[in-house]
């Protein structure tokens, strides 16, 4: 599956409210491959369509075909810089989850906002040190802390401007392979990205050798932003009401990379997600994926295709999607240590449940791609999936009839 956009992506810094760089670099890659894309007035990204019009365009079409409207986030658990205390101390504020235990003295790294890259004249991050970590009131995140630095250098090129600098927690590098796994800074939900551009790259390249009445696929993609703060991205975007009114279905499809969980296990093939912390997703729409993944998903080792279960260690954007009346479901690919907290430790964890990389499965990324394509197929029976299972029950009737007393 080597990619080197996949290890661009992954390696590229983001925070809450910081994806300057992240949405820059899918851009590039989208308009490289010829899928329409913009961006919405919160600054969300959308492939599958140039504007506002074209979206609204797409889903007024009458049809029984419905829109698959994917979801993932550009953004990852990580701070803000907030104030210098001295040239080598900045006072941060953290957005998001993190780990809560042995975070002082571990190593972070720093980049500022904008699409400017700032790095050391080697082209490594700038770093320093957590301390003084302070916890969100919850206890389940930090909420602020202090950051050490080497030297007086950041404080120099940010030109004393505390604001403009974010970061996350940092290890041997960005990212690394080791044993099929993808060792990160930051995998989610920046996999979920990876599989979003991948369909449609597929899409559109299809779409141009179609009939021109028949190029524009039923697809559009939301690159979100801040949803590690409470799906602010996509509640905004919703908001806008552009889906309103649609004369076809719609059906969300959150993608994300998710903790781990008994049943939800890395190299076990991609994840069915029934649900989330907040509750469970549509019916209908996963009854036609969990088909697809038993249908496209090639057999692992074990003889298992995919995995299924409520992904309950967490909450995704199918739930703001539901909330909002559309149509939901997920997958999820299973991650290692979830929001950098050591759970499954490894490589660069010196202590459990301290900071640590997060990682992914290379054959569990791939089971996701295939998946998603598998979604995109036409004419699969989203209004009724159930067909093949009531003429199973209905053979139950037959059988009652014949030996029911006389």
């Amino acid at each position: 599956m080597a990619s080197a956009f996949f290890e661009e992506l992954l390696s590229t810094p983001t925070a809450p409210y910081r994806e300057d760089q992240v949405r820059a670099l899918l851009e590039r890659e989208l308009s490289r491959l010829g899928v329409p894309h913009f961006r919405d007035p919160h600054g969300n990204l959308i492939a599958g369509a140039r504007s506002k019009a074209e979206v609204r365009k797409l889903v007024l079409q009458k049809s029984k075909e419905p829109v698959r409207f994917f979801i993932a986030h550009m953004d990852h658990p990580g701070f803000h810089g907030v104030k210098w205390r001295s040239p080598e101390e900045l006072e941060i504020q953290w957005h998001g989850g993190s780990p809560v235990q042995h975070c002082d003295g571990a190593k972070v790294w720093l980049d500022r906002v904008g699409l400017e890259v700032l790095r050391r004249l080697d082209g490594s991050f700038f770093e320093g040190t957590l301390t003084e970590c302070k916890l969100a009131d919850h206890g389940k995140a930090l909420s602020s802390a202090v950051v050490r630095l080497p030297d007086s250098s950041l404080h120099q090129y940010s030109h004393g401007k505390a604001g403009v600098l974010f970061g996350g927690f940092g290890f041997r590098a960005p990212l690394w392979k080791q044993d099929r796994c993808y060792y990160s800074k930051a995998a989610d939900d920046l996999v979920g990205c990876y599989a979003m551009l991948r369909a449609a790259e597929r899409l559109f390249k299809k779409s141009k050798k179609a009939k021109p009445s028949k190029t524009r696929p039923p697809f559009l993609a939301l690159f979100s932003r801040a949803e590690e703060v409470g799906f602010v991205g996509t509640i905004a975007h919703l908001e806008l009401g552009w889906l309103k009114g649609a004369q076809r279905p719609i059906i969300a499809v959150s993608l994300e990379t998710s903790r781990t969980l008994p049943g939800a296990e890395i190299g076990k093939g991609p994840v069915v997600r029934l649900g989330d912390r907040n509750g469970v997703f549509d019916p209908t729409g996963l009854k036609v994926l969990t088909d697809l993944a038993a249908k496209h998903l090639p057999p692992l080792s074990d003889g298992t295709r995919h995995q299924r279960r409520i992904m309950d260690g967490g909450s995704c954007e199918a739930t703001a999607a539901t909330a909002y009346g559309l149509q939901a479901i997920g997958i999820s690919v299973p991650l290692g240590n979830y929001h950098n907290q050591g759970f499954q430790g490894g490589p660069d964890c010196p202590q459990p449940e301290g900071p640590a990389p997060e990682f992914v499965h290379e054959s569990d990324v791939e089971g996701l791609l295939t998946l998603v394509h598998a979604v995109m197929t036409p004419g699969l029976p989203w209004g009724d999936p159930w067909g093949a299972l009531r003429a199973r029950f209905k053979k139950s009737v037959i059988g009652l009839k014949k030996h029911a007393s006389k």
